[in-house]
């Protein structure tokens, strides 16, 4: 590809693409300037490190990721909604396992409150908690709830961690029903006593 050709967007764009073949971890400026077959040096002045590079990966993938599971949820509502948001999530993490795993960087606070993306993950994930009548600090507990549960499935069934004879997508079905259960009949804080209701 010619240099006259790159931009930040087709920079981030072909790191994002990166990922997805050797693994996040392995996007590099150096690996990239091979790929537009320039010197690395012509790379800095789209991005200004490897670390800016790989957080414009990040919001680049949460508002791809997001973008699905707000389709897949739309109209939906209680059990329904939360299986979309599930599967949503789960697809993106199975096809797009570099790009999925930038998500789970950590990214400077002030990046996260100018990212819209995030501000629509964070709309459509409350909204959706909330119509199972949830206010916080429920609403952040249960968030880390599906997040921690969607993760951990993900990353143990795209690393065959998943042994038993049992159909993995069977599996997941009865954790979408258990946790839709678990939901409904969530244990709220009382704010004032800091008890469990």
């Amino acid at each position: 590809m010619a240099r006259a050709g790159i931009t930040a967007d087709r920079l981030v764009e072909a790191a994002a693409d990166l990922a997805d073949e050797v693994g996040f971890e392995g996007v590099t400026l150096s690996a990239l300037a091979r790929r537009f077959g320039v010197k690395d040096a012509s790379l800095y002045s789209h991005v200004r490190s490897l670390h800016d590079l790989r957080t414009r990966v990040a919001l680049l993938a949460g508002g791809e990721m997001i973008d699905r599971i707000s389709t897949a949820v739309a109209g939906r509502a209680g059990k329904d909604a939360l299986a979309a948001f599930a599967d949503a999530y789960r697809a993106y993490a199975l096809e797009r396992p570099g790009r999925y795993a930038a998500t789970q960087i950590r990214i400077d606070q002030s990046l996260v409150a100018a990212s819209p993306a995030f501000a629509r993950t964070a709309e459509v994930t409350y909204g959706m908690l909330r119509a199972y009548g949830l206010d916080e600090p429920d609403l952040t507990d249960a968030v880390r709830l599906l997040r921690s549960t969607f993760h951990g499935y993900c990353a143990l069934e795209a690393s065959g961690g998943f042994g038993a004879p049992r159909d993995v997508q069977a599996s997941w079905n009865r954790t979408i029903d258990a946790l839709h259960v678990l939901l409904e009949n969530w244990p709220t804080t009382n704010a004032r006593s800091g008890e469990a209701n």
